[in-house]
């Protein structure tokens, strides 16, 4: 005979309550209550689920694993229960948040704050991908939202089936040592040795539109993929480095570095993409991009 899968609501509050008797304050019944539904979920799955001692009950191997199964199923309750509140009025529900490291310090930390008081029943997940993990999973449906960075003048239009919300524009900036005579115009940039950022990132696209722009190639070495990396190797005098304003958000241009901004540098975009279907994006994706739309309008850059 299968088990009635409500009775392992009674073995779970014996785990968490760590006794029968507590468990019947718990769960509000009495504890001949709670044994009685125990005593049939060991008679329906044909094992023992609780070590009776003298100084009380304990978990059996066994009941462990129906209870570790009780708190999937008490988990996947409230998730649907936040799903079927999303489709009506209130907007509540959990959006999976895929982003890099300085958008979430300067544009989805600033937002979770805000966005809890306006809508605190949406629960926002947030996690730290690399630009190319993020759109996989996005497709996947691994994550709801995720934010990008573009180099404005070169990166294409989303792909079918999602959309683009702009953030955020912002310069690209020279960061260059001290002691190093402060370039004027692009042409100044010619002969320099450069930090490299890693393949595919914004960086690098914008650095290589500048070789094309200046019409001489750029000699690199290192690669970088945080902005603090290459603040470091420039702080080293390994060379200049091409880095979008919101890296110096806080003011944090190092002792012995200096951020240019020059006109024909372009701008680094930062987008919110969402999948676009018949039912997505929902409304607890909508609030939360609309938060973030809110949080960068604001946002004051070097």
């Amino acid at each position: 005979m299968a088990a009635d899968p409500r009775r392992l609501a009674f073995l779970l509050a014996v785990h968490r309550a760590g006794g029968v008797l507590a468990a019947a304050d718990l769960l509000h019944v009495t504890p001949s209550a709670v044994s009685q539904q125990i005593a049939r979920l060991e008679a329906e799955e044909g094992i023992s689920v609780l070590d009776r001692g003298p100084r009380g009950v304990s978990l059996t191997p066994a009941g462990r694993v129906l209870a570790e199964a009780a708190e999937r199923i008490e988990a996947e309750l409230i998730e649907a229960r936040q799903a079927i509140a999303a489709l009506g009025e209130e907007v509540s529900g959990k959006v999976v948040l895929g982003g890099f490291q300085s958008a979430i310090r300067a544009v989805v930390a600033p937002m979770l704050v805000g966005l809890a008081e306006q809508f605190p029943g949406v629960v926002v997940d947030v996690r730290e991908h690399e630009p190319a993990d993020s759109m996989r999973m996005l497709r996947a449906g691994d994550l709801d939202v995720i934010l990008l960075e573009q180099d404005a003048d070169v990166d294409a239009p989303p792909p079918r089936g999602s959309h683009d919300v702009p953030l955020l524009d912002e310069p690209w900036l020279v960061v260059v040592p001290a002691a190093m005579p402060t370039p004027e115009r692009l042409d100044d940039l010619r002969d320099l040795q450069w930090i490299g950022a890693e393949p595919g990132t914004a960086s690098d696209r914008a650095l290589r539109r500048l070789a094309r722009s200046i019409g001489v190639p750029m000699a690199t070495r290192h690669a970088f993929f945080d902005f603090d990396t290459a603040l470091a190797l420039v702080v080293a005098n390994q060379g200049v480095a091409m880095l979008p304003a919101l890296a110096l958000q806080r003011g944090d241009v190092p002792e012995g570095v200096e951020a240019v901004s020059l006109a024909g540098l372009g701008t680094r975009r930062i987008v919110a993409r969402h999948r676009a279907t018949r039912h997505e994006p929902g409304p607890a994706v909508r609030a939360v991009v609309d938060a973030m739309v809110a949080v960068t309008r604001d946002l004051e850059l070097v």
